[in-house]
């Protein structure tokens, strides 16, 4: 017997977000690759991540997700993401 998280959690992932965002190993992939990327290019500091970083990441994950399906709230979340790290810079 699962409990009503479990339950929940199984809805939300095997349902709405698949159909918001696709299967999530191909979902995840695009964000890994995404991330890749920003990590190979950031100035040789591999490994040092630091909140800035976390912002500009996590703008390339709704950024992945919009690439599935165009949803306002991704946008949104991604220009938030980058205001936080605009006014991150030089920390």
């Amino acid at each position: 017997m699962r409990g009503k998280i479990l339950d929940e959690v199984w809805t939300i992932i095997n349902g709405e977000r698949q159909d918001q965002y696709g299967n999530p190993e191909d979902s995840f992939s695009m964000i890994a690759d995404l991330w890749n990327s920003y990590l190979v290019k950031k100035d040789g500091e591999l490994g040092i991540l630091y909140p800035k970083d976390v912002a500009i990441m996590m703008a390339l994950l709704k950024i992945a997700r919009e690439t599935h399906q165009h949803k306002r709230d991704n946008l949104l979340d991604a220009i938030g993401y980058l205001a936080l790290a605009a006014d991150m810079d030089g920390q």
